[in-house]
Parts: structure tokens; C-alpha cells; sequence
């Protein structure tokens, strides 16, 4: 059996020639490792990890290997650990697990693939006007095509994340980018005060090490009053399930509308009663068509009556992650129980709605 000078040393056995063990993988190594650096020309990185597949002739050689000889060739972790240091002196990057390039190595036929490790930044964010969705929303006809019905935009609504993920992917050089947020406010709320905490994900990034003050600024830029972020630092990909499964209090201003003349004492009554009440509330009906039914139970921090004039009210209310407030002031059919239009004895209808305050998330400031 013919091997290599490598192989030979490691195994003991065979003659030296064309490598049947390792496919002259590792008398290539240099070759190698300069044709992987060429590929990654034109990103920046700091770490790598390298990861390598064993499968055909080669896993059929290990397993002759050990049948006939009864030796248990570690040829995956002598291949990692010889490009690994190679490629370390070469580009004076160091390896780490989940580094940013993930080398994968074939050596069946010498040829690699590399994954990029996406770019997460957490901050938060802040939407000024009405009518603009949190994540990206195709125009339905055209399914994002674009169309006379979408001004060929192919869009349904503009988004936050149209707005903030556009300077991110041409910063970075990136292929596309998520925007990741906990919890979203619905397309006709505002998202006030201290911001929405999210995480923006770019995919494939050539560049890593951009300021995140010359992101915020062309981001706020571009955003025209529409949308204002603060980038707070980069995050980890653990992060973006951290903002995804917290269950952050919110603060809400609504002005609601009666159908018929009620009291300022009949209001702060009913609020009193809301405060003091588990809420069960059932899948509201508008978002059933993509949220599953049941029953939630949440809880009213505090509700309070800010202004009354006429059939018009501002309430502020301080509630549990995930209480739909539209639902808490209509009672959606009785959905929602209790709810102010149950409490109330009158018809009830939120006009407008704003998110003032989203309590927790991954820092400690605001802004």
C-alpha cells in the first residue's frame, strides 16, 4: 500500500508514493492553505475554526485500516490540526471555536467551502410615524415583485427593518441582513421613549469592524425622521433568542373612543378594575390567521386617566409582555376578559396608540 511521507510517519506501514490514506492531502497542505486564503481575500476576520469532511474512498480506507491492521486513523484531527497551524502562520489569524470563517476542508478531492459568521449589533429603536411595519411586508399581489398596487416597490409597507437592515448590508459589504426584535408594536403604533431593543443580523459580512456611530448616523440619516436607532454594541447570535424570549413590561399611551358619553370617574373606575383583574385574553381574531388560539393571562401593571375630552380619552397602561392592548380597551367579542368596554358597559375603540416605554432588554442605558 502506498502512502505518503506523512502518513507513513503516523501509521507505520506501507510505501512511500501516491497517498492512498490521506489523498496527498497532507503533502498539499500548503497548496492548500494558499488557495483558501486566496478565496477569503477581501474579508476581515480575527478567528477561524476548521472543520473537515471524511466520507467515499477515504472513509473506506479508515475502515480498512482498521479491520486489517486494527488501526483507528485519526485523520479528520491530524488534517485540522496541520492546516489549522499552517493557516495560523500564514495569516496571523488565530483559531477559536465559532470563530468568524468556518473552514470546511474535503479532502477527498482537496477542496474547501468556508462559512461566514453573521454580524450581530443590538440597540434600539424608535418609530415616529404610523403606517410602518417592523419587519419586511410583500405587497401580496405581487409577492414583493413589484406592481402598479405597490408602486412597484413590492412592498406593502415600508418597514423599520427596510430602513435600518440598507445602510447595515452596504457597511459591511454583507449578502442580507434580519432585523431581530423583541416583541414589535403593529403597523399603526408608534414605538416612542426608550426604544424597541432588537438585534441586527448581517449575513456574510466582508467587513466586521465598522464604528457603530457611523451606522447610527447613516442609518438615522437615511431614516428621515421616519425611524431612529441607537446601536449600543456588537452582540452574539445567543443574543438574538435572548431579545426573542424575554418578556419585557411595556408602557402604552392610547386615546380611545366611546360610543357613548361616559364619566372621568366611570373611566378611572374601570381602570382601577383592570388593574386588580387577571386578564384572559384568547388570540385576538385580527392575528389569528397567523398566531395560534389560546388562552394568554396577563396582567395590568397600572392604568391611569390622562385627559377626557368629550367622547375621547388618553389613558396610559403599564402591562405584561404580550398583553394586546386594542383587545384590552374593544374586548374583541368578548376574547378579552375583563376588558374597558366590558367594565364600562360601552362600546370602546382605540384611535391611536403609542408605545412609550419597553422595560429591560441587554443593556442598562437609554436614550
Amino acid at each position: 500500500m502506498r502512502v505518503c511521507i506523512h502518513c507513513k510517519e503516523r501509521l507505520k506501514i506501507g510505501e512511500i508514493g501516491e497517498c492512498f490514506v490521506c489523498s496527498d492531502v497532507l503533502v498539499k497542505m500548503d497548496e492548500l492553505v494558499h488557495n483558501t486564503i486566496k478565496k477569503l481575500e477581501g474579508y476581515e476576520f480575527e478567528s477561524f475554526d476548521v472543520g473537515v469532511r471524511i466520507h467515499g474512498s477515504l472513509k473506506a480506507m479508515q475502515n480498512f485500516l482498521l479491520e486489517k491492521f486494527g488501526i483507528r486513523d485519526k485523520l479528520k484531527e491530524e488534517i485540522r490540526r496541520k492546516f489549522s497551524k499552517r493557516f495560523a502562520e500564514k495569516t496571523g489569524k488565530k483559531r477559536e471555536i465559532n470563530g468568524d470563517v468556518k473552514i470546511i476542508l474535503d479532502p477527498e478531492d482537496l477542496t474547501f467551502d468556508f462559512e461566514i459568521k453573521p454580524v450581530y449589533i443590538y440597540g434600539r429603536y424608535k418609530k415616529r410615524v404610523r403606517e410602518l411595519s417592523q419587519t419586511r411586508w410583500m405587497c401580496g399581489h405581487c409577492d414583493g415583485a413589484g406592481c402598479k398596487l405597490c408602486n412597484f416597490s413590492g412592498r406593502k409597507y415600508l418597514s423599520v427593518e427596510d430602513l435600518i437592515v440598507e445602510p447595515g448590508i452596504r457597511m459591511f459589504e454583507g449578502e442580507n441582513a434580519f432585523l431581530h426584535g423583541s416583541g414589535r408594536e403593529d403597523v399603526d403604533a408608534r414605538m416612542l421613549g426608550n426604544g424597541r431593543p432588537f438585534i441586527l443580523e448581517i449575513i456574510k459580512p466582508k467587513r466586521r469592524d465598522i464604528p457603530l456611530s457611523k451606522l447610527e448616523r447613516e442609518i438615522n440619516s437615511k431614516s428621515r425622521g421616519k425611524v431612529e436607532v441607537k446601536l449600543l454594541f456588537y452582540a452574539e447570535a445567543r443574543d438574538v433568542e435572548r431579545i426573542k424570549k424575554a418578556r419585557y413590561n411595556k408602557t402604552y399611551r392610547v386615546v380611545v373612543r366611546f360610543r357613548e358619553s361616559v364619566s372621568d370617574e366611570e373611566i378611572e373606575n374601570a381602570l382601577k378594575k383592570l388593574e386588580e383583574s387577571v386578564i384572559m385574553q384568547k388570540t385576538p381574531s385580527r392575528v389569528l390567521h397567523r398566531r395560534s388560539d389560546k388562552v394568554r393571562k396577563r396582567r395590568v401593571i397600572y392604568a391611569k386617566l390622562l385627559l377626557k375630552k368629550g367622547n375621547l380619552a388618553v389613558i396610559e397602561v403599564n402591562a405584561e409582555s404580550g398583553l394586546y392592548i386594542k383587545e384590552l380597551v374593544s374586548g374583541d367579542n368578548r376574547r378579552t376578559k375583563p376588558s374597558l368596554s366590558e367594565l364600562l358597559g360601552v362600546e370602546c375603540f382605540v384611535e391611536k396608540l403609542d408605545v412609550l416605554s419597553v422595560e429591560g432588554g441587554l443593556e442598562k442605558q437609554n436614550f
